[in-house]
């Protein structure tokens, strides 16, 4: 046994001295035909258990210099194939144009949050953020809502902790509060963010959305600088022909409150399912700050009066984009994405 062994392996030692390579390709030939997994030099070291016990130290010699033979023929091919592609140049064209990365684009609920802060930013007013993550009176307290508001309920909302309570902000207010405790008055400011709410998930609501809220804090703000102010905005955002609406509200931090609505542009407001065959949108709440809101920030209400507003970022995304599923904003689907990419 041990005389055929070192039979094969005195033939593979003579292939391997005669052995040339010109290319990477069969550089890899070589080693995976003498070194790989299921090559030469592992077959033959498989055959150890067949050989007598007291010529096993023979063999594991031979089959050990055997093995250093056919790593060291496989380096110097490698080295010299190296060698030779490099005296050679690249096998590229550098001249030839490269090809283009991809191109990524900002998400469109991003970029219409962009176009609405854009907007009121030619007005005059400052962007302001603040923490997702919020305490119970920035949240509730200083915003005149009563202990009993179903917003404080966990059905509407969702607490990190109790007692006390911190919670996930139902509304980026709470940017709108902090600002006004600083006391730098006045104050024009629009406030962007991601808030909670436990709702339930589909095509029209999702447990989180983005909001921008805005505050103009001053002497002398009347309601008739809101209305003005989000008569240019609607101008500027959907188009001079789109009409707008007021209709009385009630909200806790504001008195008087409104909706704004304007004419659907998907049926120019002749009816349609999106409508619910009003010919009306409801696009955001409004209304005059409430005097214990002011007071609640230590800004005196006989002397400074302010307006406030707040819209969904998603439902103009929705409108403007043709998209009829508010879900598909999350679910990061590349394909939904790669539609809002900038043409090349």
């Amino acid at each position: 046994m041990m005389d055929q062994l070192q039979q094969q392996i005195d033939a593979y030692q003579n292939e391997i001295a005669a052995a040339t390579a010109s290319t990477p390709e069969e550089v890899e030939q070589f080693r995976s035909r003498f070194l790989g997994t299921k090559g030469i030099v592992k077959t033959l070291m498989g055959e150890m258990k067949q050989i007598p016990v007291d010529q096993k130290k023979a063999f594991g010699q031979i089959m050990n210099a055997f093995k250093i033979l056919a790593e060291e023929k496989w380096e110097a091919l490698r080295t010299s194939v190296a060698a030779s592609v490099s005296a050679s140049g690249p096998s590229i064209d550098l001249s030839l144009p490269g090809d283009p990365p991809p191109i990524g684009s900002r998400h469109p609920v991003i970029l219409m949050r962009n176009r609405i802060l854009s907007i009121f930013q030619r007005l005059g007013f400052a962007v302001a953020e603040g923490p997702e993550i919020e305490d119970d009176f920035h949240n509730f307290t200083a915003l005149n809502l009563a202990e009993n508001h179903p917003a404080r309920d966990m059905q509407d909302t969702f607490y990190l902790s109790q007692n006390p309570d911190w919670l996930l902000r139902t509304h980026t207010s709470n940017i709108q509060i902090r600002e006004m405790e600083k006391g730098n008055l006045p104050i024009r400011i629009v406030c962007p963010g991601r808030v909670y709410r436990n709702e339930t998930i589909s095509a029209r609501s999702h447990c989180f959305f983005h909001q921008v809220e805005g505050l103009y804090i001053d002497e002398n703000v009347s309601f008739a600088d809101l209305k003005q102010t989000l008569y240019f905005f609607v101008q500027e955002m959907f188009g001079k022909d789109v009409r707008v609406r007021f209709r009385p509200s009630y909200f806790p931090f504001t008195e008087p409150s409104a909706e704004m609505d304007i004419s659907c542009m998907l049926c120019q407001g002749s009816g349609c399912s999106v409508c619910k065959r009003s010919g009306w949108l409801e696009i955001l709440g409004c209304g005059m700050v409430h005097p214990n809101v002011l007071e609640n920030c230590g800004i005196d209400s006989s002397k400074y009066t302010g307006f406030a507003f707040g819209m969904g970022v998603e439902r103009p995304a929705l409108l403007k984009y043709g998209i009829n599923d508010i879900r598909l904003f999350s679910e990061n689907d590349v394909r939904f994405l790669q539609q809002f990419t900038p043409a090349t």
